[in-house]
Protein backbone atom coordinates (compact mmCIF):
# COMPACT_ATOMS: atom_id res chain seq x y z
CA UNK A 1 0.00 0.00 0.00
CA UNK A 2 3.06 2.46 -0.11
CA UNK A 3 1.37 3.63 -3.47
CA UNK A 4 -0.75 5.33 -1.65
CA UNK A 5 -1.02 9.23 -1.33
CA UNK A 6 -1.48 10.97 1.62
CA UNK A 7 -4.12 14.38 1.13
CA UNK A 8 -2.59 16.93 3.57
CA UNK A 9 -5.40 18.22 5.53
CA UNK A 10 -6.04 20.40 8.52
CA UNK A 11 -8.52 22.10 10.67
CA UNK A 12 -5.95 25.48 10.23
CA UNK A 13 -5.72 25.44 6.41
CA UNK A 14 -9.42 25.28 5.28
CA UNK A 15 -8.72 24.97 1.75
CA UNK A 16 -7.02 21.47 2.54
CA UNK A 17 -10.70 20.18 3.55
CA UNK A 18 -11.56 17.45 2.28
CA UNK A 19 -15.47 16.35 2.54
CA UNK A 20 -16.57 13.69 0.83
CA UNK A 21 -15.56 11.17 -2.73
CA UNK A 22 -15.50 13.55 -4.91
CA UNK A 23 -13.15 16.14 -3.17
CA UNK A 24 -10.46 14.26 -3.53
CA UNK A 25 -10.86 14.04 -7.86
CA UNK A 26 -10.93 17.23 -9.82
CA UNK A 27 -13.61 19.21 -9.69
CA UNK A 28 -16.78 17.79 -11.70
CA UNK A 29 -17.94 19.67 -14.82
CA UNK A 30 -21.38 20.45 -14.94
CA UNK A 31 -22.06 17.95 -17.33
CA UNK A 32 -20.65 15.53 -14.34
CA UNK A 33 -22.45 16.76 -12.01
CA UNK A 34 -25.50 16.92 -13.91
CA UNK A 35 -25.15 13.13 -14.55
CA UNK A 36 -24.95 12.72 -10.43
CA UNK A 37 -28.38 14.37 -10.10
CA UNK A 38 -29.70 12.39 -12.66
CA UNK A 39 -28.27 9.03 -10.97
CA UNK A 40 -29.82 10.25 -7.92
CA UNK A 41 -33.10 10.91 -9.32
CA UNK A 42 -33.14 7.64 -10.82
CA UNK A 43 -32.40 5.87 -7.65
CA UNK A 44 -36.07 7.04 -6.39
CA UNK A 45 -33.89 9.56 -3.41
CA UNK A 46 -35.42 12.74 -2.95
CA UNK A 47 -32.70 15.92 -3.43
CA UNK A 48 -31.93 17.96 -0.58
CA UNK A 49 -29.43 20.83 -0.43
CA UNK A 50 -27.87 22.34 2.64
CA UNK A 51 -24.90 24.86 2.66
CA UNK A 52 -22.79 25.98 5.28
CA UNK A 53 -19.39 28.44 6.17
CA UNK A 54 -16.53 26.83 5.55
CA UNK A 55 -15.17 27.05 8.84
CA UNK A 56 -17.73 24.72 10.15
CA UNK A 57 -18.13 22.46 7.45
CA UNK A 58 -16.76 19.82 10.00
CA UNK A 59 -19.26 20.10 12.23
CA UNK A 60 -22.70 18.00 11.65
CA UNK A 61 -24.69 20.56 11.49
CA UNK A 62 -25.47 21.92 8.03
CA UNK A 63 -28.24 24.44 6.93
CA UNK A 64 -30.71 23.33 5.34
CA UNK A 65 -31.62 25.06 2.20
CA UNK A 66 -35.61 25.18 1.97
CA UNK A 67 -37.05 21.24 2.53
CA UNK A 68 -35.97 18.26 0.83
CA UNK A 69 -37.18 18.34 -2.78
CA UNK A 70 -39.78 15.46 -2.17
CA UNK A 71 -40.20 13.26 -5.30
CA UNK A 72 -38.71 16.15 -7.60
CA UNK A 73 -37.16 14.04 -11.12
CA UNK A 74 -36.25 17.41 -13.06
CA UNK A 75 -32.56 17.38 -13.01
CA UNK A 76 -33.06 21.21 -14.30
CA UNK A 77 -35.22 22.18 -11.43
CA UNK A 78 -32.83 20.74 -8.86
CA UNK A 79 -29.49 22.50 -10.64
CA UNK A 80 -31.24 25.81 -10.32
CA UNK A 81 -32.14 25.45 -6.72
CA UNK A 82 -28.26 24.54 -5.67
CA UNK A 83 -27.66 27.88 -8.10
CA UNK A 84 -30.26 29.73 -5.46
CA UNK A 85 -28.66 28.69 -2.89
CA UNK A 86 -25.35 28.99 -3.99
CA UNK A 87 -26.26 32.92 -5.40
CA UNK A 88 -28.17 33.38 -1.76
CA UNK A 89 -24.80 32.21 0.39
CA UNK A 90 -21.77 33.02 -2.16
CA UNK A 91 -19.35 32.52 1.02
CA UNK A 92 -20.46 29.10 1.49
CA UNK A 93 -19.95 25.47 0.82
CA UNK A 94 -23.69 23.93 -1.09
CA UNK A 95 -23.45 20.44 -1.00
CA UNK A 96 -26.41 18.03 -2.47
CA UNK A 97 -27.47 15.25 -1.05
CA UNK A 98 -29.60 12.06 -2.14
CA UNK A 99 -32.09 11.02 0.23
CA UNK A 100 -33.12 7.38 0.50
CA UNK A 101 -36.49 7.18 2.11
CA UNK A 102 -36.82 3.29 2.40
CA UNK A 103 -32.81 2.92 4.12
CA UNK A 104 -33.70 6.23 5.64
CA UNK A 105 -30.57 7.76 5.32
CA UNK A 106 -28.22 9.49 3.09
CA UNK A 107 -27.37 7.54 -0.20
CA UNK A 108 -25.42 10.52 -1.80
CA UNK A 109 -23.80 13.82 -0.77
CA UNK A 110 -21.74 15.82 -2.75
CA UNK A 111 -20.13 19.21 -2.23
CA UNK A 112 -20.98 21.41 -5.62
CA UNK A 113 -19.78 24.62 -4.53
CA UNK A 114 -17.01 25.31 -2.09
CA UNK A 115 -17.26 28.82 -0.15
CA UNK A 116 -14.63 31.03 0.28
CA UNK A 117 -11.66 30.33 2.32
CA UNK A 118 -10.47 33.32 4.76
Amino acid sequence: MSDMQDYKSSLSDTSSRKFETFSYLPALSADQIRKQIEYIVSKGWNPGIEHTEPENAFSHYWYMWKLPMFGETDVTAILAEVENCHKAHPKNHVRLLGFDNFKQSAGAAMVIYRGKTV
